[in-house]
Formats: structure tokens, C-alpha cells, sequence
């Protein structure tokens, strides 16, 4: 076992945990009180089940509309498996494998309270495909945000019973050849486990926690790339003076205009005398932008943290109270509502990102038009811009809430439903995109800084333009900029920024 692992059981989980686990690609392994947590429900299930008559939903009757069905104690076992397979009904694209891999480690962390009933043995397979990086193939349609993640979370759980398909060493294959090789024996599945496995809300978490860390990441390269900008329009710091923001004091836009002092301290370009008396919105109001994005992407995460901390599937047991209830924690409302809200505030950073580099290749402050030396017969930044609107015309369909829909299923049984697996899916799309207009402003704005030149920004923007320009020369004539919006992209997800 690596030292390089993420303990799980009924310890709050935090944020910068959930990011150390993504970016050094940690292993996970449950604590001896999981261990302990986790034995002590099954054997108390084992016990109830074996002394008493009782009907409990999904243990001994059937799902959803069938709940009404009794099923054999001789049955109960084949019903789990039955379960896993005929839920199993995705389509569309594959997850991403670092979601598939959060998966993995969101449901292990739920099944750790002990409140699931299942065998320790289910949970060990669960953490050597973690940790062994024996991705389930699971795709992003079928669930409804309802009872869970049905669907998805079947494909994640059929290999523990031999079946779909994984990715192993990098190669999609057959459950049944890779067990082979491994020289694993499929998990025989007893009362209530692929309940427990396939309800849950660890797709839509998943999605949520993988895409608010990308959030704060890139709402950390929004500041910095609007003050390159800012200062590359030869614009006025006045507004992210800390008096103006001590009279509308919102923590995101407090803590924007600091930002942006601290980056545009020392800036040669910010002490010279400015003609204008104000600028447009998208750099005067950079703080109540990007702050209420800020705040918003706050109370989002509050939101994950306590889902991702809590147990989600159903029937819930608690042994020391002599309690198995049956309840609606797997229902993803708390989700959908936020994936929603986080698409929409995240639009945002790319909706006035796209006006500054609007703004910077108009022709005004003393740049040339389209950011070219010799405009007509090179075209310059124009077509970059045009990609940027297009993108963040994307993102306004996008942004349409999947969470005021509803649909009735399992015969009107279930008939309310989040939508939030939608919801989470189109907010990966939103995130993308807005990465992808950031890096067309920071490729536009390093191209107009040159213009200023010998003037210089700060030191601290100088260092990172330096950096920025090890990947992406000046554009003195026409070229495929394709490549260098890519090499951008690629600029902000590797580059150190904080």
C-alpha cells in the first residue's frame, strides 16, 4: 500500500483533501473503524433477516413499482445480481476515467458508515479496482437523479459480479478476462448490496466535486488573466480600490479587487496617466463578477462537502437502534439545484472574459485592430473571438436548468425526479468551455502587452507572460491558431499559477 492514500470512513472528507486526491492520484483504504462499522451492519443484518418474518424494500421484495413482491429467502441472494444487470441500461459517451475514478472513492466513503448492510469483501473489491485503476466502463445517460444513480452506478458495480466492461492498463476489456488474469473469483452478492451499491448519488457528486475543483482553479486564472488584460488595455485600477469594496463588502468581490492589486502591483503600465475616466463593465466590474461567482462556487461547495459526507443509499440500517428505514436520501434535488447553479455562475466568467478580448482587439487605447501589425492582410485575433462568442453562446443553451424538469417512472412510483445526472453532465461541458475562453483572453491579451512594450506589467505578471511565452510566440503574421488556443489550454491546466 502507498503512503500516497486517502483514508476513508465516517471522518468529514474536506476540499483540499478531495483535491491532494485528485491531483497526486491517491489511493484510498478504509480505516479499521470503517472495517469494524462495516461488519458489525452486515452481521446485524444477517441476524434480522434469519430471526424475523418482515418485509424490508429491496432486501426481500422487489424495486420500485415491485416493492409489493415478495421474494424467497432462497431468492434474496440472486436478486442483488438480477439487480446489477438489468439496471445497467446506460448510453451515450463513457465518463471520464478521473470521474469514474471519484466514483469509486465517493461510494467506498458512503459504504464506510455502516449504514448499508453490505459484506466486507464487497468493499475490498471496490478499493483494489481503485486502486489497481480497473476503471468500470460507465456512460453518462440513464440516470434520472432520483433513486440514485441507477444506472451509471450499475456499470460502476457489474465487474464485482464478473460482468461489463473496464479499462485495465489503458485497454478496454471484458471483466471476466481481466479476473482471470488477476486470478480474482467474482463477489457473490447477499441481501441488500446492490441495493446499496446502485443507490447512491456518487455520479452526480462525483461530476460536481471533479468539476468545482476545476472551478477554483480557473477562478483563480480568471483574476489573473483580467489583470494582464486590464493592463494591457492601459486600464484604471481606481475600482479595485479597497474603499469601494469595503462599502459592498461580499467576501468574492473583496477578494477579487485584492487580487487584482496584488497582481497589477508594481506595474509600469498602471502608473501612467490615462485619458479615459472609466472603463467598460468587463474590466471596471471584474470584482462584482468574478466575486459573485466566487461566493456562488462557496455555497455550492458547502452543498458537495455535506453530500459527499453523508450516506445516500436506501434502505438505511442502524444496528445500535434496531432500526432498517426505508427513506429517500439517493434523491439528488440538493444536487441538480447547485450543478445547475454552478454552470450558471461559472458561465459567467467566460460571458465577460469573452467581451474583454472583445474589447482588446477593437482597435482602441492605442492597439491595432485585431491585434496584427499589418491588419487586412493578416486577420490576426479576429477569428479567436468569433470561437470565444460561439463558446460562450454554447454555454447560455447550456445553462438551461435540467432541474425544474421531472418525469414519471417506474410505473408513477417514482414520480419526482431531480434530473441532476443531467444537470452534472452539462456542467462539465460549461466548465470546459469556460477553460477554453480563458485561454483564448490569456493568448489575446499576451499578444496586446507586446504592444506596449518597452513599457512592463508587474513582476509578477511579467513572470507568468514569460512562462506563457516559452509555449506561444508573438504573432507577427498570419498562422494556425489553432494550435496555440490549445497550447493555452493546456498552459492553464499545468502552469503553477498560486
Amino acid at each position: 500500500m502507498s503512503y500516497n492514500y486517502l483514508p476513508l470512513d465516517r471522518s468529514w472528507l474536506s476540499f483540499d483533501q478531495l483535491r491532494n486526491y485528485l491531483e497526486f492520484r491517491q489511493e484510498v483504504s478504509i480505516t479499521y473503524d470503517a472495517h469494524m462499522k462495516i461488519v458489525q451492519c452486515r452481521e446485524y443484518l444477517d441476524n434480522k433477516l434469519a430471526n424475523s418474518d418482515e418485509l424490508f424494500y429491496g432486501i426481500n421484495t422487489g424495486f420500485g413499482f415491485l416493492q409489493h413482491v415478495h421474494i424467497d429467502d432462497s431468492q434474496t441472494e440472486q436478486l442483488q445480481s438480477n439487480l446489477l444487470k438489468s439496471h445497467a441500461c446506460g448510453m451515450g459517451d463513457e465518463v471520464p476515467k478521473e470521474i469514474i475514478r471519484m466514483m469509486l472513492m465517493l461510494k467506498i466513503k458512503s459504504l464506510s458508515y455502516g449504514h448499508s448492510g453490505v459484506q466486507i469483501d464487497t468493499v475490498k473489491r471496490l478499493m483494489e479496482m481503485h486502486n489497481q485503476e480497473i476503471f468500470p466502463v460507465i456512460y453518462t445517460q440513464g440516470s434520472l437523479g432520483a433513486s440514485g444513480d441507477l444506472a451509471p452506478l450499475s456499470h460502476m458495480c457489474l465487474p464485482l459480479i464478473g460482468l461489463g466492461e473496464v479499462y485495465y492498463k489503458n485497454q478496454k476489456t471484458e471483466t471476466e478476462t481481466v479476473w482471470k488474469g488477476l486470478g480474482w473469483e467474482n463477489i457473490q452478492l447477499k441481501s441488500k448490496e446492490g441495493l446499496a451499491l446502485i443507490n447512491g448519488t456518487q455520479f452526480m457528486s462525483a461530476y460536481g466535486i471533479y468539476c468545482l475543483i476545476k472551478s477554483k482553479q480557473l477562478l483563480a486564472w480568471a483574476d489573473f488573466i483580467s489583470a494582464l488584460s486590464l493592463d494591457a488595455f492601459d486600464g484604471i485600477t481606481q475600482p479595485f480600490d479597497a474603499a469601494i469594496q469595503r462599502i459592498r463588502p461580499h467576501a468574492g468581490q473583496v477578494s477579487t479587487a485584492t487580487n487584482l492589486r496584488q497582481w497589477l502591483d508594481g506595474s509600469e503600465i498602471c502608473v501612467q496617466k490615462k485619458k479615459q475616466i472609466q472603463d467598460p463593465y468587463s474590466f471596471r466590474c471584474i470584482p462584482q463578477v468574478h466575486g459573485a461567482s466566487k461566493d456562488s462556487v462557496d455555497h455550492i461547495l458547502g452543498v458537495f462537502l455535506r453530500e459527499i459526507n453523508a450516506v445516500t443509499d436506501n434502505p438505511n440500517i442502524f444496528p445500535e437502534e434496531d432500526l432498517i428505514l426505508s427513506g429517500g436520501n439517493f434523491h439528488g434535488q440538493p444536487l441538480a439545484l447547485n450543478l445547475d447553479f454552478l454552470a450558471i455562475a461559472m458561465s459567467e466568467m467566460a460571458n465577460i472574459s469573452e467581451r474583454r478580448t472583445y474589447q482588446l482587439i477593437s482597435g482602441q487605447r492605442g492597439l491595432p485592430m485585431f491585434l496584427v501589425k499589418d491588419p487586412g492582410l493578416h486577420s490576426g485575433f479576429m477569428i479567436p473571438q468569433y470561437t470565444a462568442a460561439g463558446i460562450v453562446s454554447e454555454n447560455k443553451q447550456l445553462c438551461t436548468p435540467a432541474s425544474v424538469d421531472s418525469i414519471s417512472s417506474s410505473n408513477n412510483q417514482e414520480d419526482h425526479v431531480s434530473m441532476g445526472a443531467n444537470a452534472a453532465t452539462k456542467c462539465l461541458r460549461v466548465i470546459n468551455n469556460v477553460e477554453r475562453v480563458l485561454a483564448i483572453e490569456l493568448l489575446t491579451a499576451t499578444q496586446a502587452l507586446d504592444f506596449r512594450r518597452p513599457l512592463k506589467s508587474s513582476p509578477q505578471i511579467e513572470k507568468v507572460v514569460s512562462a506563457f511565452r516559452e509555449k506561444v510566440s508573438f504573432i507577427a503574421e498570419d498562422r494556425v491558431l489553432h494550435d496555440d488556443m490549445i497550447s493555452a489550454v493546456s498552459f492553464i491546466r499545468d502552469y503553477p499559477l498560486v
